[in-house]
């Protein structure tokens, strides 16, 4: 009975027999996680509804404790965001206080294998922020700075929706189609429509299984990240308090690294296709990275790690009747900007339930025909990587690149065509097939050509 139910669920000719499903006055929202995507979704959700003077009850599921220390409260990752996620955020009315963001990330040093320069933001609006999705590295006291995923959270609580602190365990679809939703040591609770907006980190996705829809996981990669005391004064004399350092260096399984310093600490993450315990040493342990950091520092020296996993592909069919994947759970930009992908899943997200419906085609049309976008973008994202990866190994590619950007500071932005390149695939402040197409530009190649066959020359001597 279920696969017959499953197969006419999927069944265009049978779903125009469906009446439209839609979310009305008393409609129950269940939101599975509380980070970023869950968080907005609901915000968005209850303000779009306002607009339209319809009553939802929104309810978000997330045992965790944003205002821990630690791993318990955090989301592991770098957590940098771009300048137009902060704008973008203020007109939809959630303003990041000071204490949340720490605000005019304002250069890069990018690090080869051959030297490093210093990359000034080229426009005001690509600046960078970053920020602690909890409260902050394990055994920190006295922190000035506050959970980024906690704030969201708040923001969407006072926007009306309810937090339930528990791990969801079960997902059941009742006969009338609605979906129960049951928390460990409680009873199912009936819902119209179920966001799930869980990361990769978590086993939640066993939970849909028995559901029989057409969701696919997406796949991931394992990345490293890793917390250091330094204080803010030696953060000063050696990284620079505004400056991220960014590294494209011939490691294999790694295509790039960043130390980025969030007052007193600083974050050092590594991305890549391989990320085992050897990448990561070889990495920590290069003249690099070393020279970046102060007289004393070691690698193991630090406040706490993780190893997460992060998309390399979106999900498959992340919707259903009464059922939408966001964030992590649906698609999210290849290594760069994935809390800015959540705030567009969410928006977009909550607009189709809102406006149009909750049912399968509902959020195939408006919210997967708008999001879809990025799994083409993250395309553009591997031949953008690819292509720098071209520099690492080969000396004479890598000093070409380090003396053009060099040369190319004291020109105005619109000039600084490989700065641009290179400071917006460290930053995700632009598209990849923007980075992709202004690397296709003749001023580009024709200068990069001119500084390769300099570097040949120069190699060669």
């Amino acid at each position: 009975m279920k696969k017959q139910n499953s197969r006419f669920l999927h069944d265009p000719k049978a779903q125009e027999h469906i009446p439209s499903l839609k979310l009305v006055d008393g409609s129950r929202v269940a939101v599975m996680g509380g980070g970023p995507a869950g968080s907005m979704f609901a915000y968005f959700l209850l303000t779009l509804a306002q607009r339209v003077d319809l009553e939802l009850e929104v309810d978000i599921f997330e045992p965790r404790n944003f205002a821990l220390t630690g791993p318990p409260g955090c989301n592991m990752c770098a957590g940098i965001i771009s300048e137009s996620l902060v704008q973008n955020l203020a007109v939809e009315g959630i303003n990041l206080p000071p204490t949340v963001i720490q605000r005019g990330m304002d250069s890069y040093v990018v690090h080869t294998p051959t030297g490093f320069t210093r990359l000034e933001t080229p426009q005001l609006e690509r600046r960078i922020g970053v920020v602690f999705r909890g409260a902050g590295p394990l055994g920190i006291q006295d922190n000035e700075w506050k959970s980024f995923d906690g704030f969201l959270l708040d923001q969407a609580v006072l926007k009306g929706a309810r937090l339930i602190g528990k791990r969801v365990d079960e997902v059941i679809r009742s006969a009338d189609g609605r979906m129960l939703v049951k928390t460990r040591g409680g009873s199912p609770e009936s819902y119209d429509l179920l966001a799930v907006a869980a990361g990769v980190n978590t086993n939640v996705f066993k939970l849909f299984q028995p559901l029989n829809t057409a969701f696919e996981q997406p796949e991931t990669v394992r990345t490293f990240v890793c917390e250091y005391y330094l204080g803010r004064d030696v953060i000063e004399r050696s990284l620079g308090e505004h400056t991220i350092h960014f590294f494209l260096l011939n490691i294999p399984g790694m295509d790039f690294a960043a130390i980025v310093p969030k007052g007193d600490y600083v974050t050092i993450a590594l991305l890549g296709e391989k990320m085992d315990n050897e990448t990561c040493d070889m990495f920590l342990n290069t003249p690099q990275v070393k020279t970046c950091m102060p007289p004393g520092w070691t690698p193991e020296g630090f406040a706490c790690h993780c190893s997460p996993r992060i998309n390399q592909t979106g999900a498959a069919h992340p919707y259903a009747d009464r059922m939408v994947f966001i964030g992590d759970a649906a698609v999210s930009r290849l290594y760069k900007d994935g809390i800015g992908a959540a705030y567009r899943a969410a928006k977009y997200a909550a607009a189709a339930a809102v406006f149009h419906g909750i049912g399968e085609k509902d959020f195939q049309r408006y919210f997967w025909g708008s999001y879809h976008n990025m799994e083409y973008d993250n395309m553009m994202g591997k031949i953008v990587f690819a292509f720098s990866g071209l520099f690492k190994p080969r000396r004479f590619a890598s000093d070409a690149l380090i003396r053009m950007m060099v040369n190319e500071q004291p020109k105005p932005a619109s000039q600084r065509r490989m700065s641009s390149f290179i400071w917006n695939m460290c930053t995700g402040s632009a598209p990849y097939r923007e980075i992709l197409f202004g690397a296709f530009h003749p001023a580009f190649w024709s200068r990069f050509l001119w500084y390769l066959g300099s570097s040949l020359v120069r190699s060669g001597r």
